[in-house]
């Protein structure tokens, strides 16, 4: 007696495919609504058939690279790798975001607005300061790394001036070549 034939089995709910169809459906929301938390874009998921947790959304952003950016009024959502590129300039974030800069040697912590530190970070890295080393960035607070612990206050001064609307600032003196005595 032949033994009754088996049909492929379904996907599992965390197969490739499925894991690929819900990428698909993340990016459809983050491109067509201004998605500003993991809970929203939990429930746009779940309203597209979807059954996901909170860490599977958080796994899939990640995955994604999708970063949240503050819009117009600071109010952050998530972005797609290729439209961070038009992250605005500092000029136009700090104003809106910036609440308070305070360091010790040449290190400078700078708060933002919540969900405002990694744009704010970014548009700081992207003015290519020759004085500061580098940023890190969390939720709402920057730690800015100057290259020398002299060049803080300069640098404080000009974010605080910025976040003003200022224009006007003293520009920072430039910075001595390696190995001279300056």
């Amino acid at each position: 007696m032949p033994r009754p034939t088996r049909s492929a089995p379904a996907p599992a709910r965390g197969s490739e495919a499925s894991k690929d169809q819900r990428h698909r459906a993340i990016l459809e929301a983050v491109r067509s609504r201004r998605v500003t938390s993991q809970e929203r874009l939990r429930e746009l998921l779940e309203e597209a058939g979807f059954a996901v947790t909170q860490a599977t959304v958080s796994r899939d952003i990640r995955e994604l690279r999708l970063a949240k950016v503050p819009g117009t009024g600071g109010v952050a959502a998530y972005t797609l790798p290729e439209e961070r590129e038009s992250t605005p300039p500092l000029k136009e974030l700090l104003p809106t975001l910036f609440t308070s800069a305070e360091g010790t040697g040449n290190l400078l912590v700078v708060r933002t607005m919540t969900g405002g530190a990694q744009a704010v970070a970014l548009a700081i890295d992207r003015e290519d300061w020759p004085e500061v080393l580098g940023t890190i960035a969390g939720d709402d607070t920057i730690l800015l790394i100057c290259r020398e612990e002299r060049r803080l206050p300069d640098v404080r001064r000009r974010i605080q001036a910025i976040a003003r609307g200022s224009s006007s600032r003293r520009p920072a003196e430039p910075l001595p070549l390696p190995g001279s005595d300056a």
